[in-house]
């Protein structure tokens, strides 16, 4: 599996590449239908993705990455280095998102974007997941993050669990 961050290009993604991160997006629509981040996640629009990229995009410390294997699109992780509460001084996963053909991408994905906060440096890191999303949560917890509190979620008031690993 290769990871590359998703850079504008003149200030806009590519085409093909946006076609490309909706078609993942599309083929995730049961978490899509949990969270509500889409109006229909069972319609899935290049232009809503594009909209919800370029807000991820802007944040300073976000990063957004694109996992592939064989030159497929299999994965994506956004992930922010430093959390809006300065209080809190572990860097986050925003959404990680795979393929959903149980290859052990997610697994993959998530020892890539470990590994990238151990080498600059960084002891854990958090994220949270929905309340009502118990396969995340099982998901996190094998690969060993452990809940460390609950909180509704700062852009749309859901309920999470916050979760912390290690690193």
């Amino acid at each position: 599996m290769i990871l590359d961050r998703l850079v504008p290009v003149d200030g806009a993604l590519p085409g093909a590449l946006l076609t490309e991160i909706t078609e993942l997006y599309a083929a995730n629509r049961d978490f899509f239908a949990l969270s509500g981040d889409f109006p229909d996640p069972y319609d899935i629009r290049v232009e809503q993705v594009a909209v919800e990229l370029a807000r991820e995009l802007k944040h300073p410390d976000a990063e957004v990455l694109l996992a592939r294997s064989e030159g497929e699109l299999v994965g994506i992780a956004i992930t922010l280095a430093h959390h809006p509460d300065p209080a809190d001084p572990d860097p986050w996963i925003g959404l990680l998102m795979v393929a959903p053909q149980r290859r052990g991408y997610g697994r993959q994905l998530a020892g890539l974007v470990e590994q990238r906060f151990r080498e600059a440096g960084r002891t854990a890191v958090k994220l949270a997941v929905l309340q009502n999303n118990p396969r995340a949560m099982a998901f996190w917890s094998a690969l060993g993050y452990l809940m460390i509190g609950q909180r509704e979620d700062r852009a749309k008031g859901r309920p999470c669990a916050v979760l912390r690993k290690e690193l």
